[in-house]
Formats: structure tokens, sequence, C-alpha cells
């Protein structure tokens, strides 16, 4: 495991075995995919920025599980889903959702599928 990526969940290390499975599956599903560890995040690329696992609390405190990690990614659409936790338009047609991860059984194929599908759109951007 990376050193920055350890760091990055210090404050929260429940949450580093949550990141541990989504960043498993995604290498699995993307193997080109690199990863950019940042104060706030943690990203994850292809040719662009597609996705990335914070600790963004998306959704009042008391209302997340413990440990929690949130995942964003972006789509050309919204996504009207229960388990988008927040979406929002940033620029036209360009739509941010996050997605709140409570256990690894949360990183299934419906997510990895909406992430692969962010990456894809990420990849038609010149």
């Amino acid at each position: 495991m990376d050193q920055d990526v350890l760091f990055f969940f210090e404050k929260s290390p429940g949450a580093l075995s949550l990141y541990q499975a989504l960043e498993e599956k995604l290498q699995a599903a993307l193997p080109d995919m690199t990863l950019k560890v940042g104060k706030s995040q943690i990203s994850f690329y292809l040719r662009h920025q597609f996705g990335c696992a914070s600790l963004l609390a998306v959704r009042r405190k008391k209302d997340l599980p413990s440990p929690y990690l949130t995942v964003t990614f972006g789509l050309a659409y919204p996504v009207e889903h229960p388990r988008i936790a927040v979406k929002t338009e940033p620029y036209p047609n360009r739509w941010t959702h996050h997605v709140v991860i409570g256990s690894p059984e949360d990183m299934d194929e419906e997510l990895l599928a909406w992430l692969k599908e962010a990456a894809q759109f990420a990849n038609s951007k010149r």
C-alpha cells in the first residue's frame, strides 16, 4: 500500500479497508488506471480524471455509516437512484454524483458500472 494512501486515511483508519476494496475492483476492471493522492481526495485517472474517493460528508454525520467512504464520478446525465446521495451539474451536461460506501459489499457491479461509464465519459473529452 502506498504511503500517501496510508497517510490519507490516518485520521479515519476504518475507511482504509473500504478504499482498498474499491481500488482492487477498479484496478481489475480498469488495469490502466492511475491514482493521484491529494489532501482531500484520491483521484482516479485513465487519460483524464473520471472519479475519486474521499471522506467528504455528503450527508449529515448522524446519517453516515461508520466507517464510510464517498465515491464520486461524473457522467453526461443525472443518475436517478437511491444510492446517489448528492448530484450536481457544475457544467452543462456534466453531472457529478456522490455515493456513500459503508461496507466492501457496496463496491458492487452497479457502482463499478457507473465508474467504468464515467471513465469512458472522461476519455471522450479532448
